[in-house]
């Protein structure tokens, strides 16, 4: 079977979102550009744990980073994601249709 374009990469991006904590800091990323401590201030997970997750986000093109002196702060490098991340959050927050359940 020949796999549609564009297939295995939408997978690969669904693998690097489905980690709870990779989504959190991308919501805090998309209000704010942040440092790693203030990241780490933000979501409670340790520095080396934040420093991991962002290596995975930067590596699979949804963070970007950019050196401020001594700091280096991380935005968003594609505003799509943030669609997929809401989209997704809108599909699980709303009601369950009547009958999903049988």
């Amino acid at each position: 079977m020949d796999a549609e374009p564009g297939l295995a990469e939408a997978a690969q991006l669904f693998k690097v979102l489905g980690s709870e904590s990779r989504l959190g800091l991308l919501r805090i990323i998309e209000r704010e550009p942040r440092t790693v401590s203030a990241l780490v201030e933000a979501t409670g997970l340790s520095q080396p744990l934040v420093s991991q997750h962002l290596r995975t986000l930067r590596q699979a093109g949804l963070v970007s980073s950019q050196r401020r002196g001594k700091e280096v702060i991380y935005e968003l490098a594609d505003g799509h994601v943030t669609h997929v991340i809401a989209d997704a959050l809108a599909h699980v927050l709303e009601p369950a249709p009547a009958g999903a359940d049988e």
